[in-house]
């Protein structure tokens, strides 16, 4: 069974300093990661979403992929590879992969300007490794589908780092 995890982190380039560091625990086989987004809000209100997969290119390649094999042997290459493009863009990008968008943007319109939400989707961890890697990044837990004292172990890992961040600012 996987866990949502929903982060806050001061600005979006901590939070894909974040990510890319899971990324790399990930090559490590210390956590496995079925997703991992990032959501910022920008002046205007607008949702952005910075996703890993764009299901809407992988689709077209797929797509134009078929489409050419298909178009070899109608004896008409160009047509199936442009259909099989159109065709596969459009199935790509009507393909919701990981964490649904529409509840990352929900979570995210409150979101303080500047900030970014780390939205992970783990399927698995080494729990003690990993909150050693990331709780010197700080942030503040928004949401997660952990057992409640999983969770707390996770927003003290989070929570001493804030801690030790403010403390030099207030000597």
């Amino acid at each position: 069974m996987s866990n949502l995890i929903v982060i806050v982190y001061p600005t979006e380039a901590k939070a894909e300093e974040v990510r890319n560091k899971l990324f790399g625990l990930q090559r490590e086989y210390l956590i496995s990661l079925g997703d991992a987004v990032i959501a910022t809000r920008t002046e205007a209100g607008k949702v952005k979403l910075n996703q890993i997969v764009n299901t809407t290119a992988s689709g077209a390649a797929q797509g134009s992929f078929w489409g050419l094999l298909i178009g070899l042997l109608f004896l008409n290459p160009l047509i199936g590879v442009a259909l099989g493009a159109a065709s596969g863009a459009i199935a790509g990008a009507l393909t919701d992969v990981g964490i649904n968008d529409t509840f990352m943007k929900e979570l995210s319109a409150n979101l303080e300007p500047g900030k970014g939400a780390l939205f992970l989707l783990v399927q698995d961890m080494t729990a003690d490794k990993v909150l050693k890697e990331i709780e010197g990044y700080g942030g503040t837990v928004l949401r997660t589908s952990l057992d409640e004292s999983k969770e707390q172990v996770l927003r003290d890992a989070l929570g001493r780092a804030s801690a030790q961040a403010e403390a030099p600012a207030a000597s």
